[in-house]
């Protein structure tokens, strides 16, 4: 970055000025002009004079001189002042070296300089007179000298001196380290230390940081010198004499550094202040561009701060913009959060903004005033006052400032109260009434409920507030229901009807809220027209009364088989003109009952049903009363009774007169509608039908309406809990849902023909209908009535000792029994230890015949003890009469006659008493038939199944796994190849009998051994399996295959472990692989090798990828075929031209690198760089006798200090060796033929000529490098056509075959060929004419010479065009641009004059359409100079001028690189006090450089008002004929004249 910043402020800005980019001013020496603010803590001499000493002057007679510094350095009056204004020049006026000197011996010294401003300090110089400070430091100061802050330390041990400071190198281009490279002892004098603020090695990644402008930003500089270079003497003692020789002294001190503008200002111009003008001086106060000011140029102008001020950069200047305030304002500031909030677009805050405007760029408007639409945001008048109405608006009057319809706001509608709207705020928003200027929100709300409203868009009256309410709604606010309604909602018609339940509610009043009407007891739901559970409602024959409990007979029987159509047990048998009594006294309600009489006749002719008859008008019943019904039956139409004719009474009903009860009662549409659907659905003529049809469901809902009216609410179910399921019983009607065979409403009683009323129900009586007299039983026990011989319940079985019910007979059970089974006849309880259906056999254990009459009975069997005893084995036994014997038949384990022996299979003592046998513990795993399976005594297992083993079979036998007891042992199935080798024989592995988990080979895993470990492979081998090793990098992970260890790779890598390309692929896979392409016909295979690439060619095939034919061979690949043998003679010669042009080519790049041909002028150089070398030689072997003679002085006078009186001898012995070692240091020192002198005169006269072949060599390099170029094109060229020759040759040799023959005079071939002598036995191929491969390498040779003669000439050539005067084809250029520029103004003044006289001429009054006619044909008949044709060649010639002018700003530009070559030189020759000479040249240059410059911009503007002037010269005018008008296009208007109307119209053109 230093040296972009050299290079900024050395060299002019760019072309653009500072307009496109960053500029800066001119670096230079900032202590120039500044002399009064330079000081020094130390000066010899400025009290009086002093002397001093020079070391160095050790052969020179005048050793010490005088320091007199009281007056200024004068050459001619004070040239022994030496104070610090001495080192801004290295020389005064007469040439005469100056210099700063401190007091003698005073080591705490420092050098100050003040600034009047904030500079650019970018590096600084010192050159010194004496031995540089052994130790230093630089600091700096940005605050005026209130702080400072360390540069760098400088030591010759910074270890020793600066211990704190680090000294291990520069890492951070801010960090403070020690350096010791400028701090040795050498050279004593002339010796230079060099500081760089931003060092070059350090990349700076941001220059405009403020850590980098922080660091380069200094007002005062001070230099600390902490330790001098005294060689040993301060050792011994100070004494004048001594510390004379050791001072600091400065020949030159150069801070270098510029103006700190921050890339805004290419110039600077003196502080305020300070009146010194002194040429070269480096002012500090910025001239600024870019909007910005400031000495320094850190802040924007006055009212442009819209953008943020930054630094320049190259590309940017980031000017300051200035902020829009339209026209309101002429004062801003920067808001850096405005700045973020737009998106880093504009940060710009008006200040001070009139014409009752605000805001950021005063683009709105204050309070109370509002955005006049109709005027321009920048007219004084923009803003209106707001007309807002007092009552209902806020704030006083605000009203919006402009429109925004986002945000809802019209410019000048005023900002209302809250329930207030309108363009003045005059009129309450709907849904509100009452505007008022007490109420803070303007109007009230009308609080109308919006579900009982009608109109939503205005609910209430805006003066009154009075809601409008739906039908069913009422209220102020239409919240309420009317009576009867309840649930306010959005219907249509605001509520609903309470619908209640004529019957099961008191009224039809329900509550609002819910809609829940007022229930009787019992019934619920919202309209109470359910009923509560375990509640009923009462049918309308539900006051019926049995005839059965009337005063007459009991219920008669009836067939099972009889339909039932009664109600109750049954009917009432009732005679001719007898008659029933019934009670009635539980009448509910008040009113009249129809009497209605179920009856049926006795003798059925078909089919028997139960007739209703009813009386022939209604009775009035009322509660509390007894009632007595008495009723007689007599035959219609006779007078006498019949004594065999009956009747049979079901019930007698009362059914109420619904029609007199509340909701059926009057004309109200509702009351006829009930009645009329009573009569629809037939609901009272359902209960005169038994039994009674299912109800309709509107019949349901009626009957339970009159239930409750009658009932006062629902009626309890009472359900019997032990005769019914459940406590509910049915809606209608109450019947409870009962348990089998039992009847009744509430299941509290048996149905006919069963018995055992209890928590099951009733059970059937089921008679036998011939043991019984009736099918009827007991009620309670269930017994029914038996005919004689039949006993038992159900009168259904026979007496005791006798079977087979009806027709019963004796019992047969040999006497062993009493009873028997009275349906099969089997006999029960057999004694005498008999069995059998009828007791006929012997029970087990014993034997014999039991039959009666047989005379035998039953014995117990010999098995071998008697049954019952603790020896007793079998089951039972028999008697063989064949054999006289009893044979036993044994129980299991046990066998033998008398199962006195254990079977198969068992083991024990069965002989003994008491003995047992036991299955033997062989877990299954034996044959059990086998008599030698197991020992029958112990029990052992001796032949185990199955592939089992051990004394109980328990475990799987060697060689097999797995669960022995559940018969699953199977063979061991392991790998040989991955099981260790001890655990195998004959092909047979064993493993782990419970799990079969084979033992594996190391880093073999699987259950069988069968494959290897994670991340291994190699499976087979001895010593297990290997690591796969795969590339973590380029492996798709650690696993690889078991078999053949190949990784998987990751697209692009190969190899075994991925650490190579991939498949047909080469290269370096972490730098880049290529693909192999080998040809299939010319390759072995088709991968090539992995490193070079290279493929494995066959034979006849060649290339790097085997698609080529091989040396040796002819034809087109593939069909290659080999060449005769005479091609190996050709191919020896060709091989040496080819190293030949190789070494040609080598020679070519070595003049390329060196820009120096080798061997060709040089020999003066190397001569030169010998002598150098052996100077340098002599300067070394001088430098270590010096430095002898101080480590021998410097120990000598360590060891006296010690003791003066042992050491005596030594001081004299080290005396004489310092003696000797001076007067041979002062010879090679000192004197005309001393080594140093001759080294001195050597060096100036190489430094001589090195500065005089300097600049030529630069040139030389500089013109010989372009035809270096062109000759490394050409020896490429070359390089192509050797290629192409050696495939040449053997096309050629192969051609050759019959022409050149061994060892023959060939007098038939001019051109000679392999083999081919002359006369005197020479070889003969090649000559003039011919084409063959001698005659090609020499014309190659040729060619080559050539080429090095064109470089030779092009060298001359350059250098020539180097030496041509720019100045003179920049001036000649500007002359001619001048004078075309000249010739173009004319001629576009007579045009404009021209113009307006046509102008004129159109406007004049009473120009008649003939005079204008005239003038537009001479118009159109004037011809330009040139045609557009002309104009445009003349343009492009123009345009070509210019682009040969960019040539020569290139050479310009070429110039000025030389000229910073010229100005380093320059420095460099000033510091060897030999640059006067290059000085003035390199002064006339840059004076030349600028004369071309100012002329090259001349020109370039002088061409492109010229081309300015042609493009209007050739739009300047269009004449245009229409049917009634002239019209004419000139360059700023158009005129139009009607012919007709004599109407003229300008139109000016902005």
């Amino acid at each position: 970055w230093l040296s972009k910043v050299n290079t900024f402020s050395e060299l002019p800005s760019g072309p653009h000025g500072c307009t496109e980019g960053s500029c800066y001013p001119a670096t230079g020496n900032l202590l120039i002009g500044r002399a009064v603010n330079l000081s020094a803590t130390s000066t010899c001499g400025l009290n009086g004079p002093e002397h001093y000493c020079i070391v160095s002057h050790l052969q020179e007679s005048d050793k010490c001189f005088q320091c007199n510094s009281q007056h200024p350095y004068d050459p001619l009056r004070h040239r022994n002042s030496h104070r610090v204004e001495n080192v801004i020049s290295l020389m005064d006026d007469e040439k005469n070296i100056t210099w700063w000197q401190s007091v003698n011996g005073q080591e705490s010294v420092s050098i100050r300089l003040n600034l009047e401003a904030e500079f650019h300090f970018t590096h600084l110089i010192m050159k010194f007179k004496t031995f540089r400070p052994a130790a230093m430091l630089i600091e700096r100061s940005a605050d005026f000298g209130r702080t400072w802050r360390p540069y760098r330390y400088f030591a010759y041990n910074c270890t020793k001196t600066f211990p704190s400071i680090p000294a291990n190198g520069l890492h951070h281009i801010n960090d403070v380290i020690c350096e010791e490279r400028y701090s040795d002892i050498e050279p004593s004098t002339e010796g230079e230390v060099i500081y760089k603020v931003l060092d070059p090695a350090i990349h700076v990644k941001d220059p405009y940081s403020l850590d980098i402008q922080e660091l380069l930003r200094i007002t005062n500089l001070r230099i600390n010198f902490t330790k001098l270079h005294t060689l040993g003497d301060d050792l011994l003692d100070r004494r004048s004499d001594v510390l004379q020789k050791y001072y600091y002294a400065i020949h030159e001190l150069v801070v270098r550094g510029s103006c700190f503008c921050y890339g805004h200002a290419s110039e600077c111009a003196p502080v305020p202040g300070v009146h010194n003008r002194e040429s070269g001086m480096i002012h500090g106060r910025c001239v600024c561009k870019h909007n910005t000011e400031g000495l320094n140029c850190e802040r924007c102008r006055d009212f442009h701060n819209d953008l943020p001020w930054r630094p320049a950069e190259a590309n940017n200047p980031h000017t300051c913009r200035e902020c829009n305030c339209n026209g309101h304002s002429s004062q801003c500031h920067f808001d850096m959060a405005v700045y973020l909030a737009t998106g880093n677009v504009s940060g710009g805050v008006c200040d001070d903004c009139l014409h009752n405007t605000m805001g950021r760029k005063c683009e709105m408007c204050k309070p109370f005033y509002f955005q006049d639409l109709s005027r321009g945001i920048r007219d004084p008048r923009v803003c209106a006052a707001c007309d807002c109405d007092p009552v209902g608006s806020l704030e006083g009057g605000v009203c919006d400032s402009h429109t925004d319809p986002d945000m809802g706001m019209i410019a000048g509608q005023c900002r209302c109260k809250v329930n207030v709207k309108g363009t003045r705020c005059d009129y309450c928003k709907e849904g509100y009434y009452g505007l008022s200027q007490n109420d803070p929100l303007g109007c009230q709300p009308c609080n109308c409920d919006p579900r009982g409203i009608i109109m939503m868009g205005a609910p209430c009256d805006q003066i009154s507030g009075d809601c409008s309410c739906k039908r069913y709604v009422t209220g102020r606010y239409c919240n309420q229901c009317l009576p009867e309604y309840w649930g306010l909602s959005n219907d249509l018609a605001g509520c609903r009807p309470c619908d209640c339940d004529f019957g099961g509610a008191y009224n039809n009043r329900c509550m609002v809220e819910s809609g829940q009407c007022d229930c009787r007891r019992h019934l619920i739901g919202r309209q109470c027209s359910e009923v509560q559970p375990g509640y009923f409602c009462a049918p309308l024959d539900y006051y019926k009364y049995e005839a059965e409990d009337a005063t007459g007979r009991s219920p008669d029987d009836s067939s099972p088989s009889h339909m039932v159509t009664w109600t109750g047990p049954g009917f009432a048998r009732v005679k001719d003109g007898a008659g029933l009594v019934f009670t009635i006294d539980n009448i509910p309600y008040a009113m009249e009952y129809d009497i209605m009489i179920r009856y049926e006749p006795e003798v059925c002719v078909c089919v028997c049903v139960c007739v209703c008859v009813c009386m022939p008008r209604p009775f009035c019943f009322e509660p509390s009363n007894r009632y007595v019904v008495a009723i007689r039956f007599q035959r219609h139409g006779v007078s006498h009774r019949h004594l065999t004719a009956f009747i049979l009474i079901d019930s007698l009903v009362l059914i109420p007169k619904y029609t007199e009860l509340p909701g059926f009662q009057g004309n109200e549409p509702e009351a006829e509608h009930r009645r009329e659907e009573m009569i629809r659905y037939m609901c009272l003529d359902s209960f005169m039908i038994t039994p009674m049809p299912a109800l309709a469901e509107m019949c349901s809902k009626l009957i339970c309406s009159i239930s409750a009216i009658i009932h006062d609410g629902a009626l309890s179910c009472q359900c019997d809990p032990q005769g019914s399921l459940s406590a509910e019983c049915d809606r209608v009607g109450g019947q409870c849902r009962c348990k089998p065979n039992v009847i009744g409403r509430r299941c509290d009683q048996c149905a006919p023909g069963t018995y055992g009323f209890g928590p099951q129900g009733c059970t059937a009586c089921d008679c036998h209908p011939e043991g019984s007299l009736s099918h009827q039983c007991d009620p309670v026990t269930g017994q029914c009535q038996c005919r004689q011989g039949a006993t038992g319940r159900q009168c259904s079985e026979c007496q005791p000792g006798q079977w087979g019910f009806p027709s019963c007979s004796p019992c047969q059970c040999n006497g062993h029994a009493e009873s028997c089974d009275p349906h099969t006849g089997e006999c029960r309880d057999c004694r005498d230890y008999t069995a059998g259906h009828l007791c006929e056999r012997c029970v087990n254990g014993f034997f014999g015949n039991p039959v009666l009459g047989s005379g035998e009975h039953c014995r117990p069997c010999p098995c071998p003890g008697n049954p019952g005893s603790d020896h007793f084995n079998g089951y039972s036994c028999h008697a063989d009469h064949s054999s006289n014997q009893i044979i036993c038949n044994c129980r299991e384990g046990y066998a033998g006659p008398r199962c006195d022996q254990c079977a198969p299979g068992y083991y024990g003592n069965p002989e003994q008493s008491g003995g047992q046998c036991h299955p033997c513990e062989c877990h299954g795993n034996i044959d059990t038939q086998d008599p030698g399976s197991c020992d029958p005594r112990t029990g052992q297992c001796l032949k185990c199944l199955y592939n089992t083993d051990g004394p109980s079979c328990a475990h799987c036998k060697h060689g097999y796994y797995g669960n022995a007891l559940a018969q699953d042992c199977r063979r061991c199935t392991c790998v040989t190849a991955g099981t260790i080798q001890s655990a195998c024989s004959d092909g047979e592995c064993h493993c782990d009998r419970l799990t079969g988990a084979c033992p594996c080979r190391e880093n073999v895993v699987g259950h069988n051994c069968d494959q290897c470990a994670p991340n291994h492979w190699n499976y087979g081998q001895d010593r297990g399996c290997e690591p796969c090793g795969c590339d973590l990098q380029h492996a798709m992970g650690t696993h690889c295959n078991m078999f053949s260890g190949q990784c998987h790779c990751r697209p692009g890598f190969g190899g075994r472990q991925c650490s190579e390309c991939e498949q047909f692929h080469w290269g370096d896979p972490r730098v880049q692989c290529e693909e192999c392409n080998c040809h299939p016909l010319g390759s072995e295979t088709a991968q090539c090798d992995r490193v070079t690439g290279a493929c494995e060619c066959r034979e006849g095939a060649a290339g790097q990828r085997c698609d080529e034919c091989a040396r040796g061979f002819t034809g087109v690949f593939p069909k290659c075929v080999q060449c005769h043998p005479c091609f190996e003679l050709w191919d020896d010669a060709v091989c040496q031209i080819k190293r030949d042009l190789e070494h040609i080519q080598n020679t070519v790049e070595k003049i390329l690198e060196s820009g120096v041909t080798p061997g060709v002028g040089d020999n003066r150089i190397k001569e030169l760089e010998r002598k150098l070398k052996q100077v340098q030689d002599l300067i070394r072997g001088g430098d270590n006798l010096l430095s002898t003679f101080h480590i021998s002085n410097v120990y000598t006078r360590y060891d006296a200090s010690y003791s003066l009186t042992d050491q005596f001898e030594n001081v004299k012995k080290y005396y004489r060796e310092s003696i000797e070692a001076e007067e041979k240091c002062n010879a090679s020192v000192f004197g005309p033929s001393s080594p140093v002198e001759q080294s001195r005169q050597t060096r100036t006269q190489t430094e001589d000529l090195l500065n005089a072949r300097r600049d030529k060599f630069l040139r030389t390099v500089a013109a010989q490098k372009k035809s270096l170029e062109e000759l490394q094109h050409k020896a490429h060229d070359l390089d192509k056509k050797v290629h192409h020759l050696s495939h040449k040759v053997g096309s050629v040799m192969c051609l050759c075959v019959n022409v050149c023959l061994p060892k023959s005079v060939c007098p038939d071939s001019p051109c000679g060929g392999a083999g081919c002598l002359d006369d005197e036995g020479n070889r003969v191929c090649g000559g003039e004419g011919c084409n063959g491969t001698v005659s090609a390498s020499l014309a190659a040779l040729n060619r080559a010479r050539d080429v090095t003669d064109n470089l030779t000439a092009a060298s001359e050539d350059l250098q020539r065009m180097a030496r041509k005067d720019v100045k003179n084809q920049a001036m000649n250029t500007l002359e001619k641009a001048q004078r075309k520029k000249d010739e173009f103004e004319n001629s576009n003044k007579k045009l404009k004059d021209f113009i307006k006289k046509i102008k004129d001429f159109l406007t004049e009054e009473g120009a008649d359409p003939e005079s204008i006619e005239k003038v537009a044909q001479h118009v159109l008949s004037i011809t330009l100079p040139v045609n557009r044709t002309s104009m445009d060649k003349l343009v492009k010639q123009i345009k070509e001028s210019l682009s040969n002018l960019t040539d020569v700003e290139g050479i310009f530009n070429q110039t000025s690189q030389q000229l910073s070559k010229a100005r380093d030189l320059l420095d460099r020759a000033k510091d060897a006090k030999r640059a006067e000479g290059v000085k003035e040249t390199a002064n006339s240059t840059k004076q030349a450089l600028d004369v071309s410059e100012k002329a090259i911009e001349k020109a370039k503007k002088a061409l492109e008002d010229a081309v300015n002037n042609l493009n209007r010269t050739r739009n300047a005018t269009v004449v245009v004929r229409y049917p009634d008008c002239f019209c004419m296009c000139m360059y700023t208007s158009v005129i139009c004249k009607c012919v007709v109307c004599q109407v003229t119209v300008v139109i000016n053109l902005s």
